[in-house]
């Protein structure tokens, strides 16, 4: 047995020997081509994303600056509407403005009642009372005159003489005793 060892060493070893001869034998080997897609199929398709997009954004940017332009006439329709309503309601304020049509029914001929005419009974429908035709002598004013102004709003007015005073306004000393009194209590009034 131990002769067979050495030989199938010896047969291992020559097999290795023989194989990697075989793997050391240098060969030029052809250069494995790269596959390459075509660049022309890929740069349309980058172009025509890009061209896709830029249009989007600009159809999008002309609809938004359209619904602005849209959304500020609306507004300024919106404001004149709102003005002219209420320039409505002040004319139906005014045309429904109880003195007005007290007025115009005075134009008209008719007159404010003194004392009412007579009661209706709603049960019966007769009118209890002596109903009197309103006359315009009888009538109530539709405006009461004005109250008169009392005298104590209206004083009589001061006259003060120019010569009998100085650059001051008040009467010499010479004149009036009184103004020199007055004249000091100012005086003493800025001190």
């Amino acid at each position: 047995m131990s002769s067979t060892a050495p030989q199938l060493r010896h047969r291992v070893a020559s097999r290795l020997d023989q194989l990697t001869a075989q793997r050391a034998r240098l060969a030029v080997v052809p250069r494995p081509r790269a596959v390459r897609a075509p660049k022309v199929p890929f740069i349309t398709l980058v172009s025509a994303i890009l061209l896709a997009g830029i249009i989007g954004l600009l159809l999008f940017n002309t609809s938004m600056q359209q619904a602005s332009f849209r959304e500020t006439a609306l507004e300024a329709q919106a404001r004149d509407l709102s003005a002219r309503q209420q320039a409505l309601q002040l004319e139906v304020q005014d045309l429904s403005d109880d003195t007005r049509i007290a007025r115009l029914a005075q134009a008209l001929g008719m007159v404010i009642p003194t004392t009412p005419a007579g009661v209706v009974d709603l049960a019966t429908g007769e009118i209890d009372g002596d109903p009197e035709p309103a006359t315009r002598e009888g009538a109530l004013p539709l405006y009461p005159p004005a109250p008169e102004r009392p005298d104590a709003l209206d004083p009589d007015p001061v006259v003060v003489d120019p010569r009998q005073t100085d650059r001051s306004g008040v009467p010499d000393r010479d004149q009036d005793r009184g103004a020199l009194r007055l004249r000091e209590g100012r005086r003493s009034a800025r001190r």
